[in-house]
């Protein structure tokens, strides 16, 4: 098949945990060696470009910041397009305060400031999380999510909860839907993705492991998609998704063989 780009997925997809998938950097070798430009996208919002270039290659694969996106640097992306002058409180990771921080963005620590909330994944999310949200939250308060992924999966094969576990715990207390939740699938991610790598949607491959996020993104843009079954999603989970891939294989290792 004829690509000339392919957007890949990290969590599930590349590694699971600390750990790469077997036979991902020699997959990801072998999309290079065929001519297409890569791009890794992430709804991980709490690590850095820099911090995903480091750990790609402990496992022996190259990769630079202009081909890592996450969900923290569309975030960051939108804050500064949509709220550059507003008063930022986020409800977040030290990982994607950072990111916002090094933005330019105005973050404040008094919810009563806010003029913005991020909500995202944040380790020790709890009671006073929700009460500040309840607190900045208010008629003339921008609500804003980091990525929907309510689950994330782990190295050992369980999942633990995501940003979108809290976000809706946010949007629960407050009795407020986000205004715009970014991240896989959301247009603006797609957007970012395509403009970084100069390609059009039709000329993409994305390979990810989530039907929900990666493969409708894929989908609603008119990727040629592959849903690969070492992560979130499984073959069962198809038939009840709204989103179909193009493919289905077992792990990325076999996406050159089967569509190069």
């Amino acid at each position: 098949m004829d690509f000339s780009a392919a957007i890949v997925d990290l969590d599930g997809t590349v590694y699971r945990g600390g750990d790469a998938v077997p036979g991902a950097p020699e997959a990801v070798a072998a999309l290079r060696d065929a001519g297409l430009d890569l791009l890794f996208l992430s709804n991980n919002p709490t690590k850095t470009p820099a911090a995903y270039v480091e750990r790609l290659a402990g496992m022996d694969i190259a990769a630079d910041e202009s081909e890592v996106l996450s969900a923290g640097a569309v975030t960051t992306a939108y804050l500064q397009d949509e709220h550059g002058d507003d008063a930022v409180f986020p409800i977040a990771s030290p990982g994607l305060r950072e990111q916002l921080d090094d933005g330019g963005l105005s973050l404040v620590d008094d919810p009563t400031g806010a003029e913005v909330v991020v909500a995202s994944w944040k380790r020790d999310f709890d009671y006073d999380d929700m009460r500040d949200a309840l607190v900045a939250l208010d008629d003339d308060t921008a609500f804003i999510g980091s990525d929907p992924d309510r689950t994330i999966p782990t190295g050992d094969g369980m999942a633990v909860p995501g940003s979108g576990a809290i976000i809706g715990s946010v949007g629960v207390v407050t009795d407020r839907d986000p205004d715009i939740v970014l991240g896989k699938p959301a247009a603006r991610t797609t957007e970012m993705a395509l403009d970084r790598l100069g390609a059009p949607a039709e000329a993409c491959l994305l390979v990810g492991d989530n039907l929900d996020t990666d493969i409708a993104m894929g989908e609603r843009a008119g990727m040629e998609t592959v849903l690969v079954l070492s992560g979130a999603s499984t073959r069962a989970d198809i038939a009840a998704a709204d989103a179909t891939p193009d493919h289905v294989l077992d792990s990325l290792s076999a996406v050159p063989d089967a569509l190069l």
